[in-house]
């Protein structure tokens, strides 16, 4: 408890819970396939194989694109981490199962489809 205690006076953020994330994905559900991947203490959620949103001391931040934006209406932008782009900062509205599926179906049309991976060389050949 200390720790949470001074991290929180400190201003240093906690990791995310993995099931938090696993709640989240499982709403965002009806927009196609979803996974997460946790990367550096917080998550990437993924959908068609593109990264839509990331889970950041239990917040969701879904990526900025111009039919979310027309989605919201109402905006809150944030960074989910120091030195990130601006996110959309989606409150408790995630709990809508219908309106997140829409909001992340909506980005994830918008997004570039992923790079296909390349394959690694074996050194000295």
């Amino acid at each position: 408890m200390l720790a949470l205690e001074i991290a929180i006076t400190k201003g240093i953020g906690m990791a995310s819970d993995e099931s938090f994330v696993e709640f989240v994905a499982d709403q965002m559900g009806d927009a196609g396939p979803i996974s997460y991947r946790k990367m550096f203490g917080e998550y990437a959620i993924y959908c068609h194989g593109r990264v839509v949103a990331l889970v950041c001391d239990n917040q969701l931040f879904v990526k900025q694109t111009e039919g979310g934006r027309s989605y919201l209406g109402s905006i809150v932008e944030a960074a989910p981490y120091p030195g990130a782009k601006p996110h959309f900062l989606i409150g408790d509205s995630f709990e809508d199962r219908e309106w997140i599926s829409g909001l992340i179906k909506i980005t994830a049309e918008e997004l570039p489809a992923p790079k296909p991976k390349r394959s690694r060389k074996k050194a000295g050949k």
